[in-house]
């Protein structure tokens, strides 16, 4: 089975491709298909998502899959949430993960109440207008560092300390984070969904 994730996130697609192989689905980037990025307009995670499944299929045909995911903050009152990727622009650095990190710790400096979750939205839909999407949701909770901490992962797993483990996420292994992260529990989810009502 194709699916086309849309996301050009190379990071993304590395993940969600690990995780969505015992399925036997081959995940596209969108890009590969010459899909345009989708507008983002809403203030939730999952209308974010279920905007860019129905985009990326409108312009192929095929079934897809998009993945909504930001950092919630809780002394930031869940922000930047849907404004993750473009977090460092608001303070005046260009848009990308090292900068989000820095604009990110710079904002919490001095700021007692560490708690913060990732939280990653999948939706997946068969046709643009499909009445029922397919919805999985998957939150890490944990508490922001002071500073990065290991060199694996992307976007805030330097910073993303998880108790559990007494590790960011960039400490672990690619396979125990993704058996742990958001994005991992969400793809699980994904996937059950998707054997139960598709297959």
């Amino acid at each position: 089975m194709q699916l086309v994730l849309a996301s050009n996130n190379q990071g993304k697609l590395a993940e969600l491709q690990a995780l969505f192989a015992p399925l036997g689905v081959e995940l596209i980037a969108q890009g590969r298909l010459g899909v345009p990025e989708a507008e983002e307009p809403f203030r939730t995670f999952v209308e974010n998502a279920l905007a860019k499944a129905r985009n990326a299929a409108r312009h192929t045909g095929l079934p897809s899959v998009a993945d909504d995911a930001g950092l919630c903050v809780a002394a930031f009152g869940g922000l930047p949430g849907v404004d993750t990727a473009y977090y460092a622009t608001r303070f005046g650095y260009e848009k990308g993960d090292a900068n989000n990190v820095r604009a990110l710790l710079e904002q919490m400096r001095g700021v007692a109440d560490r708690r913060a979750a990732l939280v990653s939205t999948l939706v997946a839909v068969r046709s643009p207008d499909d009445p029922e999407p397919l919805i999985a949701v998957g939150r890490a909770a944990g508490r922001i560092t002071d500073a990065p901490v290991g060199d694996g992962g992307f976007g805030f797993d330097p910073v993303m300390w998880i108790e559990a483990f007494g590790r960011t996420f960039a400490q672990l292994p690619p396979e125990v984070k993704n058996a742990h992260s958001h994005r991992g529990q969400a793809a699980r989810e994904m996937l059950r969904l998707i054997r139960e009502r598709w297959l």
